[in-house]
């Protein structure tokens, strides 16, 4: 630490405010929000400040700026605006450079509506953005299956239109357009529709409905019952559109949700925007973790950037756990029942499925971030001082004690290296002892690497409960190699994980990657030793059958194994098959034992 850094630590203020770091080069660093900014900063230099990469980014401080701002939610607004503004290397952002979709209701007489990605400060309404265009699409073609709105851009001003200036096209023609150029609809009714247009964006249907029913019942009163059917038919237009868009109660008005879920790389935050009871805008975005920053922190970036981005202005915000931040003017609820305790879950089930999706497409394009997000997630959750890129998986197999092999399998960065799967046959063990039996054989895999000074898994995985890992947890005694190499043992009735010394077993999510990979070594453990020992018992079974004929000895029986392979195809085979292998009296011999009857 220089001397200047030194000297600006001692003189920080304890108000709230933005704090910035910089590099020797003058590059900026970091830009954090505080409280108390004097509390803030000294606890990145403190001895015991956690995270590999906060460490190499306070390495590089060589100096700071503060900027005092009246409350924490000003200061919250600074590190956004100066974040947007620098892109400091050590700033979580949300990089999304789309441009999204509005609906314009156009500044004109007889306003055209249409859609956007283009905002032009010319006194029209825009509504947006809209996260997916599909949507809003949908929104526009309800909408225009309700009310016939102009297309053309003709200047229908109020001169015009009574010069007869213009005459109607097609579109008045196949009854899509009421023809306002020709003045055959008032510039009165026409915003009469636009006024109900603009309540069903905002997600308010009344003014719509009141206004197709009075229209239906003047129709009705008049006797032409084919137009009123017509005004019918768009309430059902209308019903059925919002009926498929109304999630909560239709007394939730006006609200954001926010909703989140999380892993060791990334956040997944989810947004809605609820009107009337309708969910009006969805957006769902990823923000990488940069340093080790809490998902609260980043829960307050997401909500500052995503209601700047979708330009709401909401009172009221539902999340999904407590904010020390206030907002002023807005109320942050986290819901407990209700209604508005369902649409958080909601918005919290949209933010994983997000997540899910990503993952997959990750796991496609970029299989290397994939592996190193799930091995980052293994060493968090099962408190290994390193990522486990080397596991090694061991089960017992045998019936009643006989024919026992125990099958050793290895995972490389999650996936198997089966060039590197071992068989062993117990040697010292005799009768069905599974504890025994593991303690052997991790003693010979572990000496033998040892010996040759080849590579140690970071991680054991034992198929069995507490008796097995303690037997394996010994022989790693024995080599010295406790405490070096983390060992867990796995249960299969509830897939519980055993950690030595500690009696509590850990339960991990069903669907957690973690879970997924011990569950995957554990099954190709117990599949690979299946396999040998069958083969063995299959072996012995064969093996033990053709000795019990008299006259035949291992030579014999070897050659016709290698041969023939099975004792199936020795009986089935003519007896000048079997004189060319062995000679004419020996399978003379073998041809009476299995031929007798005959």
């Amino acid at each position: 630490m220089n001397s200047e850094l030194a000297l600006q630590l001692k003189t920080l203020p304890s108000d709230p405010g933005v704090y910035r770091y910089y590099d020797k080069s003058n590059n900026l660093l970091y830009v954090g929000k505080a409280k108390n900014i004097k509390k803030r900063v000294l606890s990145y230099f403190n001895k015991t400040v956690s995270g590999y990469k906060t460490k190499i980014m306070v390495g590089k401080i060589h100096r700071l700026e503060t900027t005092i701002v009246p409350s924490e939610y000003d200061a919250l607004l600074l590190e956004n605006n100066l974040i947007k503004e620098h892109q400091p290397f050590y700033n979580i952002m949300m990089k999304d450079d789309k441009s999204y979709p509005w609906i314009c209701i156009k500044n004109e007489n007889f306003p055209r509506i249409f859609l956007t990605r283009n905002k032009i400060k010319d006194g029209s309404e825009y509504y947006g953005p809209y996260a997916k265009v599909r949507p809003a699409k949908i929104l526009l073609e309800t909408i225009k299956n309700i009310y016939k709105l102009r297309t053309c851009t003709l200047d229908l001003s109020e001169k015009k239109i009574n010069e007869g200036k213009y005459k109607v096209c097609l579109e008045y023609h196949i009854k899509n357009c009421d023809g306002p150029c020709e003045g055959l609809e008032t510039l009165e009714h026409y915003q009469k529709k636009i006024e109900a247009i603009r309540g069903i964006i905002k997600g308010d249907f009344r003014i719509a409905h009141q206004y197709l029913t009075e229209e239906m019942m003047t129709f009705a009163e008049q006797l032409e019952f084919e137009k009123a059917q017509l005004c019918k038919e768009k309430i059902d237009i209308l019903s059925d559109y919002q009926a498929k868009h109304t999630v909560v109660s239709p007394t939730i008005d006006d609200v954001d949700v926010f909703g989140m879920c999380s892993d060791e790389t990334a956040v997944f935050v989810n947004f809605f925007k609820i009107r009337n009871g309708n969910i009006i805008q969805s957006y769902t975005t990823e923000i990488r973790k940069v340093l080790e920053e809490s998902e609260e922190d980043i829960l307050e970036e997401a909500i500052i950037e995503i209601r700047q981005k979708f330009d709401s202005q909401s009172k009221e915000i539902l999340l999904p756990f407590h904010l020390d931040t206030e907002i002023p003017g807005v109320k942050l609820i986290v819901p407990k029942v209700g209604d508005k305790k369902r649409i958080v879950e909601l918005s919290e089930q949209n933010a994983k499925e997000y997540r899910v999706e990503k993952l997959k497409q990750i796991q496609i394009i970029d299989p290397d971030r994939h592996t190193n997000r799930v091995m980052a997630e293994m060493k968090k959750l099962l408190r290994m001082p390193v990522e486990p890129r080397h596991i090694e998986g061991f089960d017992n197999s045998n019936i009643q004690g006989t024919h026992p092999v125990s099958a050793c399998v290895v995972f490389k960065n999650g996936k198997p290296s089966k060039a590197d799967y071992r068989i062993f046959h117990p040697k010292t063990v005799e009768g069905p002892n599974d504890f025994a039996t593991m303690e052997e054989v991790i003693l010979r895999r572990y000496s033998r690497l040892l010996d040759e000074g080849e590579e140690l898994p970071q991680l054991i995985l034992i198929d069995g409960g507490k008796g097995q890992l303690s037997s394996a947890v010994k022989s790693l005694k024995i080599l010295g190699l406790y405490g070096k190499i983390t060992i867990i043992g796995i249960a299969k009735r509830l897939e519980e994980l055993y950690f030595p010394n500690d009696p509590d077993p850990l339960y991990l999510d069903k669907k957690s990657e973690t879970l997924k990979i011990l569950q995957r070594v554990r099954d190709e453990s117990h599949r690979f030793g299946v396999k040998h020992h069958r083969t063995r018992r299959k072996n012995a079974t064969i093996q033990s059958e053709l000795e019990s004929i008299p006259g035949i000895g291992a030579k014999s029986i070897e050659l016709l194994l290698q041969n023939l392979k099975s004792v199936k195809r020795i009986k089935e085979s003519p007896i000048e098959t079997i004189e060319e292998i062995l000679g004419k009296a020996k399978a003379n011999i073998i041809w009476s034992y299995f031929h007798s009857e005959e």
